[in-house]
């Protein structure tokens, strides 16, 4: 393994410039912390670019066979150059760079299929848990329109807990991605407080988009205007909405509750 102690280094420099939305897209990859984070990756066959461990550092065996077999892209770092490049107060020390790997539309839409799609979702924890939380109830893919948050935003990468590893995830325009799944049968329904329906008398047959909003505006007119169907989660207290991450969790199992009692 080589070893680098500056962070004047050619590489950590380059590194460096993975903390920004600029340099993550310039390069087509993005920076993870911590083990279980980088174990996730190296399990789900990401494309590693560089693996950075501390000397001190105590590599776990699942660590040490990616170290083995490819040495070129591993290296021993300074505590001062993973201090540099994490984002948490107490690093683990280590730290990997991955390639982007982009997923297709086409591959995710089936019969029957349940796809989340996610309209300027903006605080980088509630896009983390939706993903967490999408994968957690098997959902087929995540799409991500405008105006949500960077997925590679260091705390979405975190909250996550490696289910971006798991699971497609699309960017694109929300409309544009809707009329081609329309093309596939799948019909779309909104959390929305208007014209809406409880969740619950809805029912999730068929190829479904299910479709998420802003946490303060909720979902855009325009898309809303392309959901066939629009459901509400009644509040019984006196809390005034819900949180995206939760309403999302709410109604992806209320659609995978219903097909499993017809299965």
């Amino acid at each position: 393994m080589e070893k680098i102690e500056s962070i004047n280094n050619t590489k950590v420099k380059e590194w460096i410039k993975l903390q920004t939305k600029k340099g993550r897209e310039k390069t087509g990859s993005f920076l993870i912390e911590g083990e279980h984070l980088v174990e996730e990756a190296i399990h789900c066959g990401a494309d590693v670019q560089a693996l950075l461990v501390t000397e001190d550092y105590a590599v776990p065996p699942s660590i040490e066979i990616f170290i083995q077999t490819k040495p070129s892209v591993s290296f021993t770092v300074s505590e001062a150059i993973i201090k540099k490049l994490s984002e948490t107060e107490a690093p683990q020390g280590i730290i990997a760079v991955i390639k982007f790997q982009p997923a297709e539309l086409d591959p995710l839409l089936v019969d029957n299929g349940i796809i989340l799609l996610l309209d300027a979702i903006q605080d980088p924890g509630n896009l983390g848990t939706i993903i967490r939380t999408a994968d957690a109830a098997g959902v087929d893919g995540v799409i991500l329109g405008k105006g949500t948050v960077d997925l590679y935003n260091s705390k979405v990468i975190r909250s996550t807990m490696g289910s971006l590893f798991h699971l497609p995830i699309i960017p694109g325009d929300l409309l544009s991605i809707m009329e081609k799944m329309q093309q596939y049968g799948y019909t779309f329904l909104a959390a929305s407080l208007e014209e809406a329906v409880p969740y619950d008398h809805h029912v999730y047959d068929g190829a479904i988009g299910i479709v998420i909003g802003n946490e303060g505006n909720g979902v855009s007119q325009a898309v809303l205007q392309a959901c066939s169907n629009k459901v509400k989660i009644p509040i019984f207290g006196q809390a005034e909405s819900l949180n995206a991450g939760i309403a999302a969790g709410i109604l992806l199992y209320e659609a995978v509750r219903q097909r499993k009692l017809r299965s």
